[in-house]
């Protein structure tokens, strides 16, 4: 299937697959039709998705169910009232309804938007009343019930609210039910590869959160992120780290995933647990396997050498930078390395390693994507020397618009405004780029700590503290002074063994400076039980300097 949509299939090196690597784009391409239904046609016992959760269930669905289940979720859509155009909100974890719904949706055109569970009644009422949302599909959680029940008495827009549950629950339709009554019939219906498909609200550091939408191209973008850099493979089991509700789900569970014909695999349980994630993956025989450095951390801490996890062929990490200490434990316990790549809810991925083509160089995030001309820039959008910081940047999207970058921030020309200029888009992140092509990631541009002149990028202090035996998580951000401007923190959870004290403090803080550049260090230590990270792993750094600012009354 993945032929159709590429120039090549193989390359013998990273200069060759920069050079020449081309994604094919069809007129009116959809993913579910083009992709999903075509595969349920030509081989329908194909192994689609593995679905299990923390209460031993588990259910396996072939590309023919999925083409049944989601002609049926299409004309139960159609049967209450949601269209081309339309936008439909899903707070649906890892149920298959994710997979259903969304396919579904992309069948008749209309608009989604994953979303987690962890809304809240406010969050909620926002992204209805700005993406003039008519439809919410959420499943039987607690929160959920009591937050969209709050919300939808403040959303005009909204007419349906749906509930994926075992029993029905009051003021809900339930949508299992919905889908099983819908008529297996039918009828396709044309979409342009121009028309939206899928909105993200970004989590930005500042202010509310803005819509970013992606066009029905969009699917065809991840062959790169599934094919060359996660390096899954056709019919064997892949496992993202993922909610539904997060663009790491388009990146991991679904799109290129499926276009290269490998099964995805749906751990639905709300919790992360170690163990549990270690079991499954001994127990399927896993094959290829994407989390965030968080997660790895969670593992390692874990005697991996209880579980046989032999049958991974290729670890990859996106979300957060990883760290070099993370990078060596897992190659000396797996001979295997993680291939970092970096990306955002705009974009599939922008930088990585692809294909074995280069060495991994521990804390380097990887060469540019084929798909993307990527540069580091100074503030006058000039381009930066090895060895020096500048923001990050996709240049040429003015003459034509990488597959996989998103189109625009949605009803918002002023954030269009701000991250499209001189032909370039404007990541807001900041990194720098080695004699070899190799880039290294800094921060958020909001991240980057300005301390008494210096910048200083937190990721390199987090490295630094996590090469300490008592620190399990750490994240590290700016907090005012008056003096220096900003000074370091670093919000730390300790490891099993090690309790919080001013001794300790002091040890980190010279372990630091004896780490890398002395004046990098965190003049202010806050010990925690646990970081505020979404449900996908990624740590909410702004959240802790919100928090400070409050605290100080900034």
């Amino acid at each position: 299937m993945v032929e159709k949509f590429i120039n090549r299939f193989s390359y013998k090196d990273y200069d060759d697959f920069k050079k020449n690597y081309r994604i094919i784009v069809p007129d009116n391409f959809n993913f579910a039709y083009d992709i999903v239904d075509e595969w349920a046609k030509t081989e329908p016992n194909k192994k689609a998705l593995y679905w299990c959760n923390d209460d031993g269930e588990e259910k396996l669905f072939t590309f023919a169910d999925m083409k049944r289940l989601s002609d049926k979720a299409a004309n139960a859509f159609l049967g209450r009232g949601i269209g081309k155009g339309d936008v439909v909100l899903l707070m649906l974890m890892q149920r298959p309804e994710a997979w259903i719904c969304m396919l579904a949706l992309h069948k008749i055109g209309a608009i989604v938007i994953p979303a987690t569970y962890q809304l809240t009644e406010k969050d909620i009422v926002y992204r209805c009343n700005s993406a003039d949302i008519k439809m919410i599909i959420g499943v039987d959680h607690e929160d959920i019930i009591r937050n969209v029940t709050n919300a939808v008495k403040q959303c005009p827009t909204v007419h349906t609210i749906a509930m994926v549950s075992k029993h029905p629950v009051e003021g809900f339709i339930d949508w299992r039910a919905e889908i099983e009554k819908a008529d297996e019939k039918f009828r396709k219906m044309p979409t342009q590869n121009s028309d939206p498909m899928l909105i993200y609200f970004s989590s930005g550091t500042t202010g509310m959160p803005k819509m970013l939408m992606h066009d029905f191209t969009y699917p065809l973008g991840h062959i790169t992120t599934a094919k060359f850099w996660n390096q899954v493979e056709e019919n064997k089991y892949h496992l993202t780290v993922s909610d539904s509700g997060w663009a790491k789900f388009g990146w991991g569970k679904i799109y290129g995933q499926w276009i290269v014909g490998a099964t995805i695999v749906a751990y639905d349980t709300e919790k992360f647990h170690a163990p549990q994630m270690l079991e499954l993956i001994q127990r399927i025989k896993l094959t290829t396997f994407c989390a965030p450095p968080t997660v790895y951390r969670f593992l390692l801490k874990e005697d991996m050498s209880k579980y046989d996890i032999s049958s991974i062929k290729h670890f990859s990490t996106a979300g957060e930078p990883l760290n070099p200490e993370v990078q060596e434990k897992i190659q000396a316990l797996t001979g295997k390395k993680i291939n970092e790549g970096f990306g955002q809810s705009e974009s599939t991925v922008l930088v990585g390693y692809f294909c074995d083509f280069t060495p991994v160089k521990p804390g380097s995030m990887g060469k540019p994507a084929p798909i993307y001309d990527i540069d580091i820039v100074d503030e006058n959008g000039n381009s930066c020397e090895d060895g020096v910081v500048g923001a990050l940047v996709v240049r040429n999207t003015d003459v034509k618009r990488p597959v996989g970058l998103f189109r625009e921030y949605y009803k918002d020309p002023e954030a269009n405004a701000r991250a499209f200029k001189n032909n370039m888009y404007n990541t807001g992140d900041t990194a720098w780029r080695d004699s070899d092509g190799y880039l290294w990631f800094v921060g958020r541009s909001d991240d980057v700590i300005k301390c008494s002149g210096y910048r200083i990028g937190p990721f390199e202090v987090e490295s630094a503290l996590f090469t300490h035996p008592a620190v399990l998580e750490c994240a590290v951000t700016a907090v005012p002074d008056e003096i220096r401007g900003q000074v370091v923190k670093a919000t730390i959870v300790l490891a099993k063994g090690y309790l919080p004290s001013d001794n300790l403090k002091k040890e980190l803080q010279n372990h630091v400076k004896v780490s890398t550049a002395p004046y990098k260090y965190p003049r202010v230590i806050e010990f925690v039980d646990e970081l505020p990270k979404t449900s996908s792993g990624k740590i909410k750094r702004g959240q802790i300097r919100e928090q400070d600012n409050k605290r100080l009354g900034k």
